[in-house]
């Protein structure tokens, strides 16, 4: 909660102005009830500090000072949550590109897409309706003890006791017995997302093998289970706010008994019987808004949980800033072993990748080739041994620098839901059209570009989904001839396409190596033929 309520530092200012107009606006609603006491006393004919007419204009007064008062606080609230959420969204994203790709590898797409929507959404509760309402009850408790007080000191103490009973006694035992349904809940909303999305990738192959009746039984199950939790946490909210209007009842009679005492002991007239239990009445809106969040607020701190827990995971590999640029003169790897987990995938391998060569690498799959490359771009560290680019580890170059001398192909070829022509440019984004049209035709694409209705501007679908995978993967390899680096880590470039369309890409290839370093991964054996020098990797040893 600590943590969470750091991250309003930027907008303290809008907060402590939120926090002003709250607590003025619910001393507004509550003195409307007070001053009707008033009314009643100079009705009775008992003294009052204020004449009948003062007490009208005065309601009447506060009755619009609430209105806006009130409007102000909300918006203000909503102002802070929702820029406060866009800033947590922006420290998620960046949490995610130092994390990637080592540690999102194996992670579940779908539980990342519902911390990055929903988990980061429910904070809203908390920025909205948390913080600055429990500020205001503070505040609201001190000033409405200190009017109470003034009418009796014990008066005063019974007040302080009934706030504190309904503010903090009622959602702390809330909240405890609510014990760890609201990260449950979180964790099922975060798989039933995962299955989702899931389900729908995979829907041809569902229906292909008429596994469709099966799988919505599975989703329906996940969803009763999701449904069947969410209803555990309403009932317990019911009854948290049933027990809470009970507890209101009991210290509102509480009041009411304790002043008709003093009444009787002749220590207080009948407005310190009167006002002080009107005062009671009237004031509990801030502290009953508090108890209320005993049981929302599991949900909202699980969500909190888990969006501060991806926060804080530590990459595997870290940015590289603040080193020397370095030109491209080669690259190498010398005695270089990894392992992913417990299972090593290379071991004391050693070669060179001389500048201008293309060096080539086959072997089974599995065998480590593109472990290799993914080590060459970083993904991840080295241990034991080195990877070095131009001379330098390649730990000790900044990373933008390494990314700008790289170019990396891999087997498969993400696309993203928008044209062919923002689909190449990430690869250069102030490439002009010329320069497209060039890699495109390099990576034999262009041809099929051109027979598209829209050409460049053809959307592309979901996860290039429009597309087969030789077209997808002849697209991966327009973006790095359009990045033009002097190093090409091309990792099953031609897997996907037929002899022809491969003829003509490892043409391009050798009529483009000028000044192109080429590290070519493949099982095939003709697409070595375009190598100065193949090396063979069979159990993550190099032959």
């Amino acid at each position: 909660m600590l943590r969470l309520i750091g991250l309003v530092q930027p907008l303290a200012g809008f907060m402590a102005l939120a926090i002003g107009m709250g607590l003025a606006g619910h001393l507004c609603a509550a003195f409307i009830t007070i001053f009707g006491g008033y009314a009643v006393l100079d009705l009775l004919q008992f003294d009052t500090p204020f004449s009948l007419t003062a007490i009208f204009i005065s309601v009447g007064v506060f009755a619009l000072l609430r209105g806006l008062l009130r409007y102000a606080e909300q918006a203000s609230n909503h102002f802070i949550a929702f820029k406060l959420l866009a800033l947590i969204r922006d420290r998620v994203f960046r949490a995610l590109r130092r994390l990637c790709p080592a540690k999102l590898e194996g992670r579940d797409r779908g539980d990342l897409i519902s911390v990055i929507t929903s988990d980061i959404e429910l904070l809203e509760v908390f920025y909205a309706h948390t913080i600055s309402p429990a500020a205001i009850a503070g505040l609201f408790t001190v000033v409405m003890c200190l009017f109470i007080g003034s009418c009796h000191w014990a008066l005063g103490l019974l007040a302080l006791f009934a706030y504190a009973v309904v503010g903090l006694a009622v959602p702390l035992l809330t909240s405890r017995f609510s014990g760890e349904e609201g990260m449950v809940f979180r964790q099922e909303s975060g798989e039933l997302s995962a299955f989702v999305l899931d389900s729908l990738r995979g829907l041809d192959e569902t229906l292909q093998y008429g596994q469709g009746e099966a799988r919505l039984a599975q989703m329906n199950a996940r969803t009763d289970a999701l449904s069947e939790s969410e209803s555990r946490r309403k009932r317990k909210a019911g009854r948290s706010m049933a027990a809470t209007n009970t507890v209101i009842l009991l210290l509102d009679l509480a009041m009411l008994f304790a002043s008709a005492a003093l009444y009787s002991q002749g220590q207080v007239g009948f407005a310190g019987v009167l006002i002080p239990t009107v005062a009671l009445m009237s004031s509990f809106g801030p502290c009953v808004a508090l108890a209320n969040l005993g049981s929302t607020l599991q949900s909202t701190f699980a969500a909190g949980n888990r969006v501060l827990d991806l926060l804080d995971e530590a990459p595997l590999v870290e940015e590289v800033s603040g080193q020397t640029q370095v030109e491209f003169t080669g690259a190498a790897a010398e005695n270089l072993s990894f392992s992913y987990g417990g299972e090593e995938v290379l071991s004391g391998l050693s070669l060179d990748i001389p500048k201008g060569q293309v060096v080539g690498i086959v072997g089974r799959s599995g065998s480590g080739k593109s472990t290799f490359l993914k080590l060459l771009m970083r993904f991840w560290r080295a241990r034991p041994g080195q990877v070095q680019v131009s001379g330098r580890e390649v730990g000790q170059i900044n990373t933008r620098n390494l990314r700008d001398m790289e170019s990396f192909v891999t087997q498969e070829t993400h696309l993203f839901h928008d044209s062919l022509r923002n689909n190449l440019r990430i690869a250069k984004l102030d490439a002009t059209d010329e320069e497209i049209i060039a890699a495109c035709k390099k990576a034999a694409v262009h041809n099929f570009i051109m027979t598209l209705p829209k050409g460049y501007d053809t959307p592309v679908g979901e996860l290039g989904g429009t597309l087969s995978g030789g077209e997808r993967q002849r697209l991966g390899l327009a973006r790095a001839f359009l990045h033009n680096a002097p190093l090409m880590l091309l990792d099953e470039p031609t897997s996907n396409l037929d002899s022809l369309n491969e003829a003509v890409i490892l043409k391009s290839l050798g009529q483009e190596r000028d000044g192109k370093t080429v590290v070519l991964v493949s099982h095939r054996q003709s697409t070595m033929r375009i190598a100065d020098q193949v090396y063979s990797v069979e159990n993550g040893r190099l032959s």
